[in-house]
């Protein structure tokens, strides 16, 4: 039978909770019995899977076998939202096959920080699911924290002036440094381009080199559809060239100068973010985090708005395939 239970071994029916209490509580744990297909969940734990999502944020789905990666994308699709395609990506990743993905493929020493799925830009996944193929053999946990939770210890200053101030993204693409425009706009077509900046809101310039850049004003805060609750979603604390080490941030301003840096975020009117903010956001990341080691077979579902996720660093190796709608 299959049973439900939070992932510290504490179980509980879903019920609504305050925001805390979520937090502590994520994610939710549908243990499968033995032998159990993925496809064979309960009907009545589907049916209760829309509000463990609005409550906790994330369900971890554990014991079920998985027979090959088409199974996992069958059960990602088969909550009724077509599975998305990677567009306007700012890692790099390989299809699978339409509608799943590899997670971002940086090398295994990288930590790469909690963030809200591409929060970055206006059109976003609503749910991102990871299904674990292959375990690593130390590390390699897929962190996550409440985003409410970041939301709420946000100092009230900082927090304000996101909300109020909003970010502008800014992004230079190039093969040499970063993903080149034909990546991640999936096309060689410079009009298939100006047509998506066109329906997003994206201001776009062709350089003299041929490389693109791209400007997007966005949102710092949101608020929740179906709860009305607020939740910290955007990655200034990843574009911003205060996440980059150091020695390397200052050869590569020497190199090509701020603004032709891959990637850079600045206050919605292109006013400068300080260094020590964006390190007091990444504190809160830090504090909020909740990590669990994974399991070959494990399917972990998230509302993306309630719950941001990162990658701790790894040896050994490591599959863990996404799908997003």
């Amino acid at each position: 039978m299959t049973s439900i239970e939070h992932l510290n071994g504490r179980s509980e029916l879903f019920s609504m909770a305050p925001t805390d209490a979520s937090a502590q509580s994520l994610p939710l744990l549908v243990q499968g019995a033995s032998g159990q297909s993925i496809h064979d969940l309960d009907a009545s734990i589907r049916d209760s899977l829309a509000h463990a999502l609005t409550t906790v944020g994330g369900v971890l789905f554990r014991g079920f076998t998985v027979a090959t990666p088409i199974d996992f994308k069958r059960f990602a699709a088969s909550f009724g939202t077509p599975l998305a395609s990677y567009e306007f990506g700012s890692t790099p990743r390989s299809k699978v096959f339409a509608g799943v993905y590899s997670s971002t493929e940086y090398p295994a020493h990288q930590f790469i920080p909690l963030h809200n799925e591409q929060a970055y830009t206006r059109p976003w996944p609503s749910r991102i699911w990871f299904h674990c193929i292959k375990a690593s053999e130390t590390g390699g946990e897929t962190p996550i924290a409440d985003s409410r939770l970041i939301y709420q210890r946000m100092p009230a200053e900082i927090r304000e002036l996101f909300a109020s101030r909003e970010l502008l993204y800014v992004r230079n693409y190039s093969g040499a440094l970063d993903l080149p425009w034909e990546k991640v706009f999936n096309t060689q077509d410079r009009a298939q381009v100006e047509r998506y900046c066109r329906d997003n809101d994206i201001e776009w310039e062709w350089k003299a080199d041929g490389d693109l850049r791209t400007r997007q004003r966005c949102a710092a805060v949101q608020q929740h559809p179906d709860t009305g609750e607020w939740v910290w979603f955007n990655q200034a604390h990843l574009f911003h060239v205060s996440a980059i080490e150091p020695s390397v941030r200052a050869s590569l301003l020497a190199a090509v100068g701020e603004e032709n840096l891959p990637r850079h975020v600045y206050f919605g009117d292109g006013s400068a973010i300080a260094d020590d903010m964006l390190d007091t956001v990444r504190e809160v990341y830090r504090e909020t985090a909740i990590s669990f080691p994974w399991q070959p077979g494990d399917i972990l579902m998230l509302d993306n708005r309630l719950v941001a996720h990162g990658r701790n660093p790894f040896t050994g190796d490591r599959k863990v395939i996404v799908a997003m709608a």
